[in-house]
């Protein structure tokens, strides 16, 4: 069983996995946050599909290819994307496209790259113009 010992920001900043799986969660819960904030009263299974919209691989990797294209990320942060777009997957889900799973978990694991190091602001900016740039494609 894994301990729940906290572990050193600069170890896990090392592991793509890890950070993938920390941006993941980061990634939810500002998508789930905005549209809390949104206003309005909705139902759950609404917020639910609205937020599905923004999390799911293909927007995450259409996210990602604008962040790049519109030259918004560092250098650093583009060799984070490399190393974890690189890392061979041990599954992909179903449904999904095989390199839209590898940019969605590359984008994943930037944001939590940005969480393990304490740059929680630069981590907020980036789901903020992905979510943006996401809400522009599905119009």
């Amino acid at each position: 069983m894994t301990s729940l010992t906290p572990t050193p920001a600069a170890n896990l900043a090392k592991n793509t996995t890890t950070m993938a799986f920390l941006g993941d969660a980061f990634y939810e819960l500002s998508v789930r946050r905005r549209l809390a904030e949104g206003g309005g009263t909705y139902a759950a299974d609404k917020l639910h599909k609205e937020a599905v919209r923004y999390v799911k691989a293909s927007s995450q990797a259409t996210a990602l290819r604008g962040l790049k294209e519109k030259g918004l990320l560092t250098e650093e942060e583009l060799e984070v994307v490399r190393k974890a777009r690189n890392r061979k997957p041990k599954s992909v889900p179903k449904h999904t496209d095989p390199v839209d799973y590898k940019l969605a978990t590359a984008f994943e694991a930037l944001l939590g790259y940005h969480y393990a190091e304490g740059r929680i602001d630069r981590a907020e900016e980036l789901a903020g113009l992905a979510i943006q740039y996401i809400g522009e494609w599905h119009g």
